[in-house]
């Protein structure tokens, strides 16, 4: 027989304080469990505004220590009494003046696994990210964990194949992105990318957005968050576009194996040919 995965993700709406956004996603996640989930993730930067539709000193008062900030001894709480993996993104103080745009991995038993940093950082209007992280310096680490071996790759990063590939050639069974992505810029690219890097790396992603207007700027955030299997198509349908929605899916591990034997992408790189892509 083969492996199911119930997967989580979890879309919220901004509440107007840290304190309620984590209460809220406490709340969704303990839903999620009771619906059987085994693995949750939350969206980027989950218990604050996006704040970066501005650039404001004020807003690296959200930063917070991984793993020894309250955030994520919460989620490990959180983690052990409901038996779920958990992705937290948060926004990463190492130390003054050094912040990062992070994903904490917690195990089904509390124990944490490690982080990922986001190594795409953007710089356009509307997402002034520069201003807030320094690029990620950890690579693409991949974290086993309760449901097996999985990936983080968050927001901008998607548009970048490479880390997507890194993840696949680790082992990654499940990829979890992460994002604040609002209409108008990049909507359009939303249901194609990653479909497309879930067929070419040959694994299931899940995608998460958050949703609403919030008060430091006019991105409209749309949601829209889905899981995607290894053939690029949808499972089950995505969320709504502008309410909060936790989805639950069932996520058949056993399509890698097909899907693998059939395409045998991996088989069929030449990495002895790509030397130039690391030089231009």
């Amino acid at each position: 027989m083969s492996e199911i995965v119930r997967a989580a993700l979890v879309q919220q709406k901004w509440t107007g304080e840290k304190k309620t956004m984590i209460e809220n996603a406490v709340t969704h996640v303990q839903a999620a469990a009771a619906q059987g989930a085994q693995v949750v993730c939350l969206q980027e930067l989950f218990y604050g505004p996006y704040f970066c539709q501005v650039q404001e000193p004020e807003y690296f008062g959200y930063t917070e220590a991984i793993p020894d900030g309250p955030t994520t001894r919460l989620m490990q709480e959180v983690a052990r009494e409901n038996g779920v993996v958990l992705i937290v993104p948060m926004y990463e103080h190492e130390q003054p003046g050094v912040y990062y745009n992070t994903a904490a991995v917690i195990d089904a038993d509390g124990t944490y696994l490690g982080k990922h940093r986001k190594n795409h950082i953007p710089q356009v209007r509307g997402f002034w990210e520069k201003f807030y992280f320094r690029p990620g310096n950890l690579g693409y680490p991949i974290f086993d964990t309760a449901v097996g071996r999985i990936g983080v790759y968050i927001c901008y990063e998607r548009h970048f194949p490479e880390g997507w590939r890194a993840l696949g050639l680790a082992g990654a069974r499940i990829v979890f992105n992460p994002s604040a992505t609002s209409r108008g810029l990049s909507q359009y690219l939303w249901r194609l990318e990653q479909p497309a890097a879930a067929v070419a790396n040959e694994y299931f992603v899940g995608a998460i957005n958050r949703v609403g207007v919030e008060p430091l700027g006019d991105n409209d955030f749309y949601g829209q968050s889905y899981f995607v299997d290894p053939r690029g198509q949808l499972v089950g349908e995505a969320a709504s576009d502008t309410e909060e929605e936790i989805v639950v899916r069932d996520l058949d591990m056993g399509q890698l194996q097909e899907v693998r034997d059939l395409w045998a992408f991996y088989r069929d790189r030449r990495p002895d040919s790509y030397g130039p892509l690391t030089e231009a």
